[in-house]
């Protein structure tokens, strides 16, 4: 399993949001470039990027920020928020970035999730964001009547490199994640699955690593940045 560890920019700070809630940041870099080296330095195959005024804006507002971070880092990043029509999905890649996350789209415009998987293979993955279940778009702040798991099974065919589940009402909680329904949406799939919102502890990744599905593996923020989630010592355990 890969850790990725998350850099959420807001305002080209980078922060964490407590469920989602944009009221609700605390801020814990104003250098989100120094953060990514400072993750990479540590050890971290991946970093994991989140534009959320994008999110919100339907159009990318932190770019400044995450061309700093890609410009100062040698490990591949992943970026979702505010990226919604094919020539900013060309643009951020064209730009080094690895793979983008498509969220809202994967909702509204699936043609387009499908499109942009095929024009550029292991390099687009899907964002599913639930609350009980069913999928939140748009910075999570509209609900949708979209079954998680039938969303991303929808998708099975289209080439998408991963799909990024998130318990939204466990993201920045430090509660642990929902180890019950991010193994249910792995095992549905042939997809895969990388796990995201409320891994707080080493606990709870050896409960992902244990849960009997094949995770890809999983997103951390806050407890990394808290120091409730030692970093080496998180990445030590899913590679042993």
């Amino acid at each position: 399993m890969i850790l990725y560890p998350a850099i959420d920019l807001k305002d080209g700070q980078c922060v964490r949001l407590l469920r989602g809630e944009m009221a609700a940041a605390t801020v814990f870099n104003d250098d989100p470039a120094a953060q990514a080296r400072a993750f990479e330095a540590a050890g971290c195959d991946w970093i994991h990027l989140v534009d959320l005024n994008g999110a919100f804006a339907g159009e990318p507002v932190n770019a400044a920020a995450v061309e700093a971070i890609l410009a100062t880092i040698t490990v591949p990043a992943q970026l979702g928020g505010g990226i919604r029509d094919m020539a900013t999905i060309e643009r951020w890649l064209d730009k080094g970035l690895a793979r983008v996350i498509l969220g809202t789209v994967a909702v509204e415009n699936p043609a387009l999730v499908r499109e942009a998987a095929a024009a550029f293979p292991g390099r687009v993955a899907v964002g599913i964001d639930a609350r009980n279940g069913m999928v939140a778009t748009k910075g999570w702040a509209e609900e949708t009547d979209v079954d998680a798991t039938e969303l991303a099974k929808s998708f099975e065919d289209a080439g998408v490199a991963a799909i990024i589940y998130t318990d939204i009402l466990r993201d920045g909680a430090m509660q642990g994640p929902n180890v019950e329904a991010t193994a249910a949406l792995a095992r549905a799939v042939s997809i895969p699955v990388i796990a995201s919102g409320g891994v707080s502890s080493l606990d709870d990744l050896r409960a992902l690593k244990a849960c009997g599905a094949p995770l890809d593996g999983a997103i951390s923020g806050r407890a990394l940045y808290d120091g409730a989630l030692d970093l080496g010592e998180a990445l030590a355990l899913l590679r042993g």
